[in-house]
């Protein structure tokens, strides 16, 4: 018969809870939980957040995109995976605190004063010696040095002398719990400040995103939250002179609008630039209106937010408030008379007389600015010079990479206020659109005035640009006249007749026919009214070497193409003189001026025909009208935040600056002895190169003969 003994039993669900409480608040889980936050905000930071889909689209694929968006990678802190975590560490950093707290505490109560004297020769710094000194004389004097080094101590009287235990630098341990409490409060805040009440609130109360549009008024109580809810950080959109007093909310799923228990009125926006064109300073003079008809006026600054009723307004950034423009559309595929187009930024316009009167393009505004800073240095306005091409380079090299925007500049620099722009979309029947961008005044580069006229098919493309050259009234007209011209049958005859006249001798009639036949075949060329290729057909500068590919031996192409360039650019000059007549004006004389503007006007016209749009609207007048877009917070856990910093401040430096010390001193001797032997021995956290020496120093004060 035999007999097993053996402890409590524990019941298996008693061993879960115990095996998880353990789990929970060891510090490699907590450990673990940190180094996922610290990747997540990795990725946070390195993938812009709360972008359009089409711009993770063209930045990681079709495929990959989905990936990182099902697994919330476009907004990392508000995702469900990223509020857990950080809800583990706050219990698993609880539990910790709460497990080793009490033990930090009673070890603070501790002077350790019941230690064997004969374990105090195991220590690494350990000292002995004798004093001629009384047991109750050496104890006197060991409190006088322990005193004046700061130690606090506790003394024990034993039959064979007395244990004095001392310590320093208690607050070590408290570090500790500062530390990882200040872990416990920031996390906290990030909960209470974060989407997770909101998402609480979509949960419990019914509430959900809203993804149409319209006006705010109208939108469903199911999609707003109360002026009482405890938390939010909101995006409020407010024009010049206007007054709003509901903001937005953006999550993943769509939209949430948030009512303010006051409303916010843009009295003036104020916005002044570096010489670079970035802004130097945008602030915003507002009017808070409260519901009892109260009014506070105040100025929100970038990075002074005003803060009213425990929300603080934040100056996040400017648009357009939907300014007042008029632009000037002229056709681009057939002869026709501009016309005059007004809208608003924002806004959409139906334009019916394009191509056709049947088709319709609708027109959206979509931007102004009003003040461009380009570096027009004369590497820059080089690098543009070397001709225009809308269908596959950028037209301006390096100035294109600076339009509208104060970015990078070369030391050699030029910088210059080349006067504002319209941004707007022609979208057709089918739904497809693109983005044009046009400057309402002439740029001057490598000595030529030029009107710039940008397009792009997609918004993660750079915008390509069209340079029209400005006549000397600094007008398009010329040149539109001139492309008008060249679409007319009639006027490329009267054009080639005039060259003749000018180039032919008078005593060779068969000459000028001939001369007057190649003149008109060249600008019917290059107007694309004659096909040479039926698989391709073309227009300007590539109609006429498609021409001379198809006709003229490889040998003669060079001499060929030489002498119908040569006609060609007379025709046009031709036709240019005969436009300007037709308006009352006198004809362009040869010359300098003459020649640089005939040589854009060819090149552009050349590219014109693959500007993929049937008008060219530039702009003519404009009423500007900012907006402001506040952030509005009200953020509870801000507080527990900078209290949580403030605790994390000190109990780092407790950790890695106060060190904790401990000592003891053996008293060894009768009461009545006239002499004692004294044993030191000195216990740190942490040894430095300074512990030697002090101990050193303490132990010579502490047996040193009176």
């Amino acid at each position: 018969m035999s007999a097993t003994l053996s402890g409590p039993e524990i019941s298996g669900g008693s061993r879960w809870k115990q095996e998880t409480v353990e789990l929970l608040s060891s510090m490699r889980f907590a450990i673990a939980l940190f180094t996922v936050i610290c990747i997540a905000s990795v990725i946070g930071t390195v993938v812009q957040q709360h972008q359009p889909p089409v711009n993770y689209v063209n930045q990681f694929g079709p495929f990959w995109s989905d990936v990182f968006g099902r697994l919330g990678l476009y907004a990392v802190y508000s995702t469900v995976w990223f509020l857990l975590i950080l809800l583990f560490l706050v219990v698993s950093t609880s539990l910790c605190v709460a497990r080793h707290t009490p033990k930090i505490l009673w070890d603070l109560r501790n002077y350790k004063e019941n230690i064997r004297e004969s374990a105090l020769l195991a220590f690494h710094h350990k000292g002995k010696g004798a004093l001629p000194l009384s047991r109750e004389q050496a104890l006197v004097r060991v409190n006088e040095v322990l005193a004046n080094d700061g130690w606090k101590g506790k003394a024990q009287v034993r039959e064979g002398g007395v244990m004095v235990a001392a310590r320093q630098g208690a607050a070590n341990k408290l570090g500790y719990i500062a530390a990882h409490s200040a872990i416990v409060l920031i996390c906290i805040g990030g909960l209470l400040d974060g989407d997770l009440i909101v998402k609480a609130q979509m949960l419990l109360l019914g509430k959900s995103t809203y993804a149409g549009g319209g006006l705010i008024k109208d939108v469903a109580p199911e999609h707003r939250l109360s002026v009482s809810n405890p938390t939010f950080r909101a995006n409020l959109y407010v024009p010049e002179k206007a007054v709003a007093g509901t903001a937005v909310i953006n999550l993943t799923s769509g939209i949430v609008l948030q009512d303010l228990p006051f409303q916010i009125e843009l009295k003036k926006f104020v916005v002044e630039y570096y010489d670079t064109g970035m802004p130097k300073l945008f602030a915003s003079d507002i009017i808070v209106h409260d519901p009892d008809g109260t009014k506070t006026e105040a100025k929100v600054k970038v990075n002074e937010p005003f803060i009213h009723k425990g929300i603080a307004i934040y100056q996040s950034s400017f648009e357009d408030g939907g300014s007042k423009l008029t632009l000037t559309a002229r056709p681009m595929g057939r002869p026709g008379a501009p016309f005059e187009v007004t809208g608003e930024v924002g806004g959409v316009t139906t334009l019916t007389n394009a191509a056709s009167q049947t088709d319709k393009l609708q027109l959206e505004f979509t931007g102004l600015r009003t003040i461009n800073v380009e570096n027009l240095a004369a590497e820059n306005a080089g690098a543009a010079g070397s001709g225009a091409d809308v269908r596959k380079v950028d037209l301006v090299g390096s100035l294109g990479e600076h339009l509208g925007s104060g970015a990078r500049v070369k030391a050699d620099k030029r910088l210059h206020n080349v006067g504002p722009s319209v941004t707007y979309k022609l979208r057709d029947a089918s739904g497809q659109a693109r983005e044009y961008s046009n400057y309402m005044l002439p740029v001057e580069l490598d000595g030529q005035k030029v009107f710039l006229a940008g397009v792009r098919d997609t918004p993660d493309l750079p915008f390509r640009y069209l340079r029209i050259p400005a006549d000397e009234r600094s007008t398009l007209d010329d040149w539109m006249g001139m492309k008008a011209a060249l679409a007319d049958p009639a006027s490329r005859l009267e054009a080639a007749k005039r060259y003749v006249l000018k180039s032919a001798p008078a005593d060779k009639p068969e000459l000028a026919q001939q001369l007057e036949a190649s003149v008109l075949r060249g600008l019917t060329l290059f107007s694309g009214a004659e096909v040479v290729r039926k698989d391709a057909p073309s227009a300007g500068l590539q109609a006429l070497q498609d021409f001379i590919e198809a006709n003229v031996p490889e040998s003669d192409r060079a001499r060929t193409s030489e002498v119908l360039i040569r006609i060609l650019n007379g025709g046009l000059f031709e036709l240019l003189n005969l436009v300007r007549e037709r308006a009352g004006l006198a004809a362009l004389p040869p010359g300098e001026e003459a020649q640089r503007f005939m040589g854009q006007a060819v090149l552009s016209l050349s590219d014109s025909f693959a500007y993929p749009a049937p008008l060219l609207l530039s702009l003519s007048g404009f009423d500007q009208i900012q907006a402001s877009v506040f952030q509005v917070t009200r953020a509870p856990g801000q507080k527990l935040v900078y209290l949580g910093c403030a605790f994390l401040i000190l109990g780092v430096f407790a950790m890695l600056y106060i060190r904790e010390r401990r000592l003891w001193i053996w008293i060894e001797g009768p009461a009545d002895a006239p002499s004692t032997t004294v044993t030191l021995a000195l216990s740190t956290t942490r040894a430095t190169l300074d512990t030697d020496k002090d101990f050193d120093a303490l132990k010579t004060r502490m047996l040193q003969t009176p």
